[in-house]
């Protein structure tokens, strides 16, 4: 079970990382100027004129605990990303105590947010 998680898990990560790759990059928003503070990349966060709402955690050089407000479909059910940790060109994803290693120029530039749009 716990590896057909992880596969799942790798594949909608992988999918995220690739949707980050937009043309047209906007200048980085305070929320994802702070992440490149901690030496985190901005493309963790969609690019959004908004400040981010819902999304908590604690931010320490190299590492995002307890964190709140960013979840991955997997396994046909929504699953809670609890941590981030930098590990050389690498980021590691926690989803309790499973974990997938991606690169972290793989998140260079911000995902285009997808929400909701008003209809005119």
């Amino acid at each position: 079970m716990m590896t057909k998680l992880f596969f799942l898990f790798s594949i909608t990560l992988q999918l995220i990382s690739l949707s980050s790759q937009s043309e047209n990059q906007k200048p980085p928003t305070a929320v994802q100027a702070e992440l490149t503070n901690y030496g985190f990349p901005i493309g963790l966060l969609p690019a959004s004129p908004r400040t981010p709402k819902g999304l908590g955690g604690k931010i320490v050089e190299g590492r995002i605990a307890e964190l709140d407000g960013i979840r991955v479909r997997a396994l046909f059910q929504w699953w809670s990303i609890t941590g981030i940790r930098s590990s050389g060109d690498n980021l590691v994803f926690e989803v309790g105590m499973v974990t997938a290693k991606y690169p972290s120029k793989n998140f260079d530039e911000s995902p285009k947010c997808e929400g909701r749009h008003s209809s005119s």
